[in-house]
Formats: structure tokens, C-alpha cells, sequence
């Protein structure tokens, strides 16, 4: 059965949602979610998210004990996005994703602590977003949930680290305060000496309460809080829930927008990557890296903000669009910025490439071999770099990314040099696609009207981010206010590879390691 509204996918039909990056919803039952399941893993399909949402904030009222929560999961094929709910109400279980998609487990406990529902098989109770915030028993998503009237949390409990026995091991703590502006998180090492045989994880020390706020939020209010989930990615944040947006009130995006959304994307990723070259020559021992990549991070923010008024760009991708206009003096600057960056690129990354002391550091440091990044379901930058040949903006490319010609930078070797080549490639490219989509840009509005709808309405936005892919899904209830949104960011994917990426390798290099992943600690702490 396939039509242009209707999909049956594994026995299961899907109703399509119409926008940016087109989406496949359907509601299932358990059977189907685990069926559906194991045949995304059999497929080699990609693992999205899974979350939870209270449905009575979507009709705004009770509702049966089966219809009362919805745990979602949101997966990724060649040729399509797919979006299963699953109804449960609050004695119920639903089936564990984990065993087919490791990367699930960590979003589990998540989706737990915030809404009280667990998995099947969830074996690991510990608490990954509750630092001692709030007590066990209260769940921030359940409908009229309200912290203020409850009474202060139990002492912090201890958590439980897996701890490795034999001779000479012992353990090294490393945060969760750590030097400068890091956000927090904690390392637990285990080692031998100086070699790693164990890292263990423990993140959400800033539970900034993200997914609560969103709800009762208007659609303008909500892209505000969207571009701050993550603010090195604020951009790609904002896009994603702006996609959202337009396919639940089925807003077209002029193509002028769509246009400037996607060279503000690529100046993102630029001004991104540099800053981390300059942070991996530094953390090899070459300042002179740093400062020369520092300054050029430097005259690409100072260029967003004389053009977009700020140096993030935050807050310029608004639902519908864009707010700024490019005149001819922006565009001037804009190409002139992107031959001052190739040409002193080229340079540098010839003084990276034969400097002997930073390529021992590099190669075969923090390797993940390419099999091992696919069964974790390494992803964007990092899995790139592990032979993980997918990028959204080809594999599954919105607005002027379809007409553009994308050359994908992939590398074999899953090491920290390898993942410094991919950001060099990448920089150059985006240099080019900026070029054309200046070239290219088309005439007329920057934004359009959006209207928020008097029903229950969804959408979902997917962008490739800088860092790898961003997904947000939306609901809204009969007023036209956000029912639930729910923002995922790929470091729900790739912190556990880091655990991998360490092991066999010593203490003192971890710190490069980390910093060649570079993943985000706010964009797991919602």
C-alpha cells in the first residue's frame, strides 16, 4: 500500500508528514515497536532517539490509562525518516530498544527520570539526569507536575561506577568541575600504570530543564529556546526546530531563506572546526596552532556580527525563515573572508600534516575501528572518520542541499588524525557550498507567515549540525502552544564511543582524544 499520504512499511502504515525533510508517523503497539525494531537494525538503518511525552497535554485533558503517555523512537534509512509512537499509561513497560541500538540505553534512563516509564529490560536504574535536583519519585514531563510544591530531594545518592578488579588497577576521577568554561561531567578511569582499561561516563550535571519549559510555550518562543540547547550549534538547533515548525502548520519556506539558512549552517560548521583545530594543536603541545586557528575563528565571528548581529548568529533563524537580508557589502565580505580562509588553510594544514611531533600525537591515537562504529552507530564528524560514509545534507538533503553538488569527507583510519582531516576537508568544502549559495541565491522574501494550527498538530525537523545530525519532533494541543518537543543532538550517539576511543591508550592522551570528538555536554543535559 504506498500513496503520496499512506506508506506501509514493515507492516505497518505510515502517514506521511509533509515538509523540509519529509517524515513517516505512525502509532504502533508493542509487538510492532519491537518488530520494527529489529528490522531497522537488520536493514542497517540508523537509530534516531527515543523519548516520552504525556498525552494529556496534547488534548489537554484526562484521557484513557492507554492513551495516557507515548513513548517515541525516530530511525533513519536511505530513503526515509520514520516516527513511531507507542500509547502506554503508567503501569506499563515498553520494549527495550538498547539490545538492537546501544546508544538507545543512555536516552532510556533519560526518558525515565523525566517521565517515570521504563523499559522492559532497563537493568541499569542508576540516575543520569538527577544529580540529587529532584526526588526519585517526581517525573518533570507527567502533566501538571510542579516541583514548587514538593518537598526538598533526598541527599545526592552515591553512583555506582562498574569497577575493574585485578593487580596494580586503580581508579582516576576526572570532573565533573573542570578547567575554564567546560560544562560538567565526570570520568571515571580505570588503569594500569598509565593505560586505560575502563572509562565510564556520567553526564547531565546541569539538567537545565529544556524539555519542561517547551511546553505551554508559543512557536516563536519555543525557536528561542531551541537555539540555546546548544549554543555552538545554535544555528542548526534553531533550523531543525524551525522545519518542525513549518511542517505542522504547513508553512512553505521561501527559497531565499531556505538559501541563507543553509550558508548560515556552513559558517557554523567553519567557524566550529577551526576553533577545534586550534584546541588539538594545542593539546599536542603546538601553541602556534591555537593562535592561528583562534584568529581566524576570531574574523569569522567578528563577520557574523557585523552582518547577522551576533556572533553566534543566534536567534536569526525564526520560523518561516530568516530575519536578515543580504545586501551587496555582506556578500562582498562574505567571498573575500572565504579566499582569506583558504588560502591561510592551505598553509596550515601543510605545516599540520609534516610537523612530526603533532602526527605522532595524531595517528593511531583514540582509534574507532569502522566495524565497531557502525554496531555503536557512530555518527557525523566522528563517524565520518570511521568510515561511516553518511551526511544528512546528501543522504537526506532539504531546500538549496538538493541542488548543490556535496563532495562527503570520509577517512578509514577512525584515529585522532583522521578526525582532524575530516575537519579540514570539511571547512574547504564548506567554503565552495557557501560560494554557490551566493552564487545561486535566489531573489525575493526571506520569511513567510506562520500560522500556528487550532488542532493537535506534529512535525519534525533533521539538519546535519557541524557536530553531526540535529532531529527535533514537535506536538502542539488545540491552542497552537507545544505540546512536547523533543531536541536530539548526535552526542546521544557518540559519547559512548568515546568510552571505546580511550581504551589501550593513556591517560595524558585523553584530553586530545576528547577534544577530537568534541561532543556536547548540554546537548545530553535537557
Amino acid at each position: 500500500m504506498t500513496s503520496a499520504k499512506h506508506l506501509r512499511h514493515h507492516d505497518i502504515v505510515f502517514q506521511a508528514l509533509t515538509g523540509a525533510v519529509p517524515v513517516w508517523i505512525a502509532t504502533v503497539e508493542p509487538q510492532q515497536w519491537t518488530h520494527f525494531a529489529r528490522n531497522m537494525w537488520a536493514d542497517h538503518a540508523r537509530f534516531i532517539s527515543v523519548w516520552g511525552s504525556d498525552h494529556r497535554y496534547v488534548t489537554g485533558h484526562l484521557t484513557s490509562d492507554q492513551e495516557r503517555y507515548h513513548i517515541h523512537a525516530a530511525y533513519c534509512t536511505q530513503s526515509a525518516l520514520f516516527w513511531l509512537r507507542l500509547p502506554v499509561d503508567d503501569t506499563e513497560s515498553y520494549p527495550d530498544l538498547s539490545r538492537f541500538f546501544p546508544a538507545a540505553l543512555r536516552l532510556q534512563r533519560a526518558l525515565y527520570e523525566l517521565l517515570g516509564i521504563n523499559s522492559t529490560e532497563d537493568k541499569d536504574q542508576r540516575p543520569w539526569l538527577n544529580h540529587g535536583t529532584w526526588p526519585r519519585d517526581y517525573f518533570p514531563l507527567r502533566y501538571q507536575a510542579n516541583l514548587n510544591e514538593l518537598k526538598p530531594p533526598s541527599p545526592v545518592e552515591r553512583y555506582e561506577f562498574v569497577t575493574v578488579e585485578g593487580d596494580g588497577v586503580h581508579e582516576i576521577g576526572v570532573g565533573p568541575i573542570h578547567a575554564g568554561i567546560i560544562e560538567p561531567g565526570h570520568f571515571r578511569f580505570s588503569i594500569v600504570g598509565e593505560k586505560v582499561l575502563r572509562l565510564e561516563e556520567h553526564l547531565g550535571y546541569l539538567h537545565k530543564g529544556i524539555d519542561q519549559r517547551f511546553i505551554g510555550s508559543s512557536l516563536q518562543a519555543g525557536c528561542t529556546l531551541a537555539g540555546r540547547v546548544s549554543g555552538d550549534s545554535t544555528v542548526a538547533f534553531a533550523i531543525a526546530y524551525c522545519m518542525a515548525v513549518e511542517t505542522a502548520s504547513a508553512c512553505v519556506l521561501p527559497e531565499r531563506g531556505a538559501a541563507l539558512r543553509a550558508l548560515m549552517l556552513e559558517r557554523e560548521r567553519i567557524a566550529n572546526h577551526l576553533g577545534d583545530l586550534g584546541a588539538l594543536g594545542n593539546d599536542a603541545g603546538m601553541a602556534f596552532g591555537l593562535a592561528q586557528f583562534s584568529r581566524l575563528k576570531e574574523d569569522c565571528l567578528r563577520l557574523n556580527q557585523q552582518i547577522w548581529q551576533h556572533r553566534m548568529m543566534m536567534d536569526e533563524v525564526i520560523p518561516g525563515g530568516v530575519r536578515t537580508h543580504l545586501n551587496e557589502d555582506d556578500i562582498r565580505s562574505l567571498l573575500s573572508q572565504c579566499t582569506q580562509l583558504e588560502t591561510e588553510l592551505k598553509r596550515l594544514r601543510d605545516i599540520y600534516d609534516e610537523h612530526a611531533g603533532l602526527q605522532d600525537r595524531f595517528m593511531g591515537t583514540g582509534t574507532v575501528r569502522p566495524d565497531l562504529a557502525a554496531e555503536l552507530g557512530l555518527s557525523g564528524l566522528a563517524g565520518r572518520a570511521s568510515g561511516q560514509a553518511w551526511d544528512a545534507r546528501i543522504d537526506h538533503p532539504w531546500g538549496p542541499y538538493a541542488q548543490l553538488k556535496i563532495k562527503i569527507a570520509t577517512n578509514e583510519h577512525g584515529d585522532v588524525a583522521a578526525r582532524i582531516a575530516v575537519r579540514f576537508d570539511e571547512i574547504f568544502e564548506s567554503l565552495k557550498l557557501i560560494r554557490d549559495l551566493i552564487v545561486q541565491l535566489p531573489a525575493g522574501a526571506v520569511h513567510a507567515v506562520v500560522t500556528a494550527s487550532q488542532k493537535n498538530t506534529c512535525g519534525a525537523g533533521w539538519v546535519e549540525s557541524w557536530r553531526g545530525p540535529v532531529f527535533v519532533a514537535l506536538e502542539t494541543d488545540t491552542q497552537g502552544l507545544i505540546a512536547r518537543c523533543h531536541c536530539n543532538e548526535v552526542s546521544w550517539q557518540n559519547w559512548p564511543a568515546l568510552q571505546h576511543a580511550i581504551l589501550g591508550n593513556i591517560v595524558p592522551d585523553f584530553p586530545l582524544i576528547n577534544k577530537s570528538f568534541n561532543l556536547s555536554y548540554a546537548g545530553v543535559d535537557l
